[in-house]
């Protein structure tokens, strides 16, 4: 049989070595002190929102059709995922791939529900916390205010998306995060990270799926905007917090199957499984 590293090459790691470089990181990141955890994860938050707001930027351009919009928008996003994978963080999302290392036994299921549920939390702290920063900065007045007129109706169009189409957005959202990830994982530079992460967060975004930080970021800084921003985003229907959490239960829920399941688990079932049947 063919080694792995001749079949991929020798300047990025191959599949297998990925693996178990994911249940090695993942063992880390579980381990990790809270305090350290949950100043990481608001740390990943924010990120999120910063490449949020950049396709938020993008999207209130007029003059750009709907798939130029949706490609750029997407393309600008996937500054938040570089922020967290290049400069060190922690994302949720990201770290839904814990599930690997869960099933090869090397962390407990405590261990991996108090890492999600630290980091999920701190993440909204993150991203709501910037929202605060932007509203206060001014910045949604900018294109004659049609960033924030944009923020609204992306917010809006989030809350009204059925459970199940959250849910499915939510799945289909997090197999491709934890594809950049995984992949930037094969890198052994920052182009390399930066090659890898681009592609899959751009056709997420382009695509319209659902990643439950970024509308951590979205939903708040649209209800900043509506209760005290200008009066006719007060007039629109409203962004609230029963409809935001509508919005994240399922789409949390989604990125959890699409992360963990769709990707984790897989990729343990073809390279963990073979490992521990086949050490040599």
């Amino acid at each position: 049989m063919a080694n792995t590293n001749e079949l991929y090459g020798s300047d990025a790691y191959a599949p297998s070595e990925i693996a178990q470089r994911i249940e090695s990181i993942g063992v880390t990141k579980a381990r990790l002190a809270t305090l350290p955890l949950l100043m990481l994860g608001m740390l990943a938050g924010a990120f999120i929102g910063l490449g949020a707001m950049l396709f938020v930027l993008v999207k209130s351009d007029a003059s750009l059709g709907f798939a130029a919009s949706a490609i750029v928008g997407g393309l600008v996003f996937s500054l938040g995922l570089l922020l967290v994978v290049v400069a060190g963080a922690e994302l949720f999302t990201g770290n839904n791939l814990l599930a690997m290392a869960w099933a090869d036994g090397r962390i407990s299921s405590l261990d991996v529900l108090r890492n999600w549920l630290l980091v999920c939390v701190a993440n909204f702290i993150g991203a709501a916390g910037l929202a605060l920063l932007v509203f206060a900065s001014g910045h949604t007045d900018l294109n004659g205010g049609a960033i924030g007129q944009q923020v609204v109706k992306i917010a809006l169009a989030k809350q009204d998306l059925s459970p199940i189409q959250a849910f499915f957005r939510g799945v289909l959202c997090n197999v491709l995060v934890c594809m950049a990830v995984w992949m930037a994982m094969a890198g052994r530079s920052v182009v390399d990270k930066a090659v890898a992460v681009v592609p899959p967060i751009m056709a997420f975004v382009a695509a319209g799926f659902e990643h439950s930080i970024a509308n951590m970021y979205l939903m708040p800084l649209a209800m900043l905007l509506q209760q005290f921003g200008p009066a006719h985003l007060a007039a629109t229907a409203p962004v609230t917090w029963s409809g935001m959490l509508g919005n994240l239960l399922p789409v949390i829920a989604g990125n959890l199957v699409g992360g963990s399941v769709l990707v984790g688990l897989t990729y343990y079932v073809i390279y963990g499984r073979k490992a521990k049947q086949d050490p040599a």
